[in-house]
């Protein structure tokens, strides 16, 4: 590897990206055997969308990763479209061959991008010595295609209250085909054998990329709820009794950002740890020219529900393993910050994790300047501002808690321990290594921070 490969100018340096090529859609999610699986959407021969093809990373820790061969390639069925990843324990497939559990994963072959044009239909690929070489199901399509727009299986274990499990697969369908009226659905689908699949309902209001899940609410595993997601992270929450989706609630949004979609979780992540992990693609219609890859992916985030004054809502926080790219911290504490005065004056840094909470006082807006990039809250109004997104953020006895990851191209900022979130992509200028706190009127308190500068993932 050469000494630039990385390190590139606008090579972001604790996000995912491509070595080479263009990356989108976060694909296959799976866990087995201490290795995080990462596939995701990818052109190997261009930094433009096209020839779609599932890249694929191996990493220990969600933090650290190894690009390994692409594991599906296009075929005469298709380009291969987003899909998910299961570990087949019970080799329900009869697809194991040796010791290794089967990974299994599912894929939309596009037969809309070849030539000549063929169905778009679900598909079946597996593999035997954890990841490494993928075959694809010999009696291919798995699902025929049930209108020109159906794409993104997502698939998970189901078990009832009983203790019978079988599996369910979520697909999105464009209910209106060809038609100029699109109706957006997501089907859901069981089967005992995933192979042969069997349809249950379906559920309207979604596009894309979608996934299904439960988590518990605060924390109590007696009191859970069904989440289901589509690709710009709306969501509802709900019951699901094994064949339909009852939402609970209207759309909701949890990450208010301009550059997060398509964002999948984990599969098979093992009990004793028992988080719901997902990843989302940061996509960018102004990625820096001149570089060798094309977009990024979020930081990895762990779900939870959480009840709010105005109902239960999902939060978005990021996994505990950014400690292992922990470099120097420092933290100030109970700093009364007045107009003009800047507390963070003799800090800088590049890739940063800060943490922070801050006591509105008698101030009617406060922030800081990061590298820059400049994050505002509003105190009258509970506006929390950053590279044109508004979004309200309601003070907890007077205060509010900020999270920020910075990166070479990105911000993420998690409000209030995850209660809303915005992802942005963002070139920022390399030189500039400024961090500033500011108060426009009045005094706000900045009660404390703790500025963590990162290493790169990459070394």
């Amino acid at each position: 590897m050469s000494e630039s490969m990385y390190n590139e100018k606008y090579r972001p340096q604790f996000h995912f990206t491509a070595k080479n090529g263009w990356l989108n859609d976060p694909n296959g999610l799976v866990f087995y055997k201490g290795e995080y699986h990462l596939f995701f959407q990818h052109n190997p021969f261009g930094t433009k969308w096209g020839n779609m093809t599932w890249g694929h990373a191996v990493g220990p820790d969600l933090v650290h990763w190894n690009q390994m061969e692409n594991a599906l390639l296009p075929d005469t069925m298709g380009t291969m479209f987003s899909g998910s990843a299961v570990v087949d324990w019970d080799n329900c497939t009869g697809l194991q061959k040796g010791d290794e559990r089967t990974l299994v994963a599912f894929y939309t072959a596009d037969g809309g991008t070849v030539t000549p044009k063929v169905s778009t239909t679900q598909c079946l690929a597996y593999s035997n010595d954890r990841g490494r070489t993928w075959a694809k199901y010999e009696k291919n399509p798995i699902i025929t295609e049930i209108t020109p727009g159906n794409r993104d299986p997502k698939v998970f274990k189901y078990m009832d209250k009983g203790g019978k499990s079988k599996w369910i697969m979520v697909l999105y369908v464009d209910d209106g085909g060809q038609k100029s009226s699109h109706i957006h659905s997501i089907y859901f689908f069981s089967s005992d054998d995933l192979k042969k699949w069997t349809f249950l309902s379906k559920t309207e209001g979604f596009y894309e990329c979608p996934d299904f899940f439960e988590l518990a609410i605060d924390g109590n595993q007696e009191n859970k709820k069904w989440i289901l997601i589509g690709a710009d992270f709306k969501y509802m929450i709900g019951s699901f009794d094994g064949i339909k989706f009852i939402p609970e609630t209207a759309k909701l949004i949890c990450d208010f950002g301009q550059n997060y979609y398509a964002a999948q979780t984990y599969s098979d992540i093992p009990e004793e740890d028992g988080r719901r992990i997902i990843i989302g693609w940061m996509n960018w219609s102004k990625s820096p020219e001149d570089m060798p890859f094309n977009q990024q992916m979020s930081f990895p985030c762990t779900l939870s529900l959480k009840t709010f004054p105005e109902g239960v809502r999902m939060c978005k926080y990021p996994v505990k393993e950014i400690e292992k790219l922990y470099e120097k911290t420092v933290e100030k504490t109970g700093i009364p910050v007045k107009s003009g005065e800047n507390p963070l004056s003799d800090i800088e840094g590049e890739l940063l994790d800060i943490d922070l909470e801050i006591l509105a006082g008698s101030s009617s807006e406060f922030g800081l300047d990061i590298r820059g990039q400049k994050i505002s809250y509003a105190v009258g109004e509970e506006d929390l501002s950053f590279n044109g997104t508004h979004v309200h953020l309601p003070m907890v006895d007077g205060k509010i808690i900020l999270r920020i990851l910075i990166d070479r191209t990105s911000v993420e900022i998690f409000g209030n321990e995850g209660r809303i979130s915005i992802s942005s992509c963002i070139q920022i200028n390399p030189e500039n290594r400024f961090i500033g706190f500011y108060c426009s009127s009045g005094i706000a308190n900045l009660a404390r921070i703790e500025i963590r500068s990162l290493k790169s993932s990459w070394k």
